[in-house]
């Protein structure tokens, strides 16, 4: 139990010092952060330029509202990703909205299933990222390296039981990134949860 602790522990006192405007702790949140905030943002967008600008507001936001995360919800990585998310889909659907008025090719539904295509994806990959490493190991040999489960198996050194197992709870959780009702991770921004 101390080991699960620890992280909830960590976001404790980084949300206390955030709290107290301490510059050094939105540093070391920055460097913990910024590439998962990145690269979500990318998977939503599609562009660095528009990443990188999610990147600053979400650090800013954070900054400006250390109060908005609650510890008691969940884990400080959660909620970053989360909120990441939130910004990345409403910068999204602001660009094609915009372009959409000005005449742009597209219709109001092939925008919306853009941008249920990359919530789903930026969700997908955050999940993947956030699992425990013995699910992602078992689905990055089946699906990336066409192993089966025999041969996952025999390259975890588990049994084939424990490998399909993982092989199952992997595509679970995966699973949920597709459910548009899904209900929001703790400490969820609002708005997180339901269609992006």
């Amino acid at each position: 139990m101390a080991k699960r602790d620890a992280p909830l522990r960590w976001d404790r006192k980084m949300h206390q010092r955030l709290a107290r405007g301490e510059a050094a702790a939105l540093g070391e949140l920055y460097d913990r952060f910024a590439s998962l905030v990145h690269g979500q943002a990318h998977r939503v967008l599609g562009d660095d330029r528009a990443a990188d600008r999610i990147t600053r507001d979400v650090f800013a936001h954070v900054w400006e509202h250390p109060d908005a995360y609650d510890p008691r919800q969940g884990p400080l990585r959660t909620w970053v990703a989360t909120l990441t998310h939130r910004l990345a889909v409403q910068r999204l659907r602001a660009t094609e909205t915009a372009a959409l008025a000005r005449g742009g090719p597209g219709t109001t539904e092939e925008l919306e299933s853009k941008v249920r295509h990359a919530s789903v994806a930026a969700r997908a990959d955050y999940i993947v990222q956030s699992m425990p490493a013995p699910l992602r190991a078992a689905l990055e040999l089946a699906y990336f390296q066409r192993r089966d489960y025999r041969q996952t198996a025999a390259d975890l050194g588990v049994t084939e039981d424990e490998a399909r197992r993982r092989l199952r709870l992997g595509l679970q959780l995966l699973s949920t990134a597709r459910h548009a009702g899904a209900p929001e991770p703790p400490g969820a921004p609002p708005g997180y949860g339901g269609a992006a």
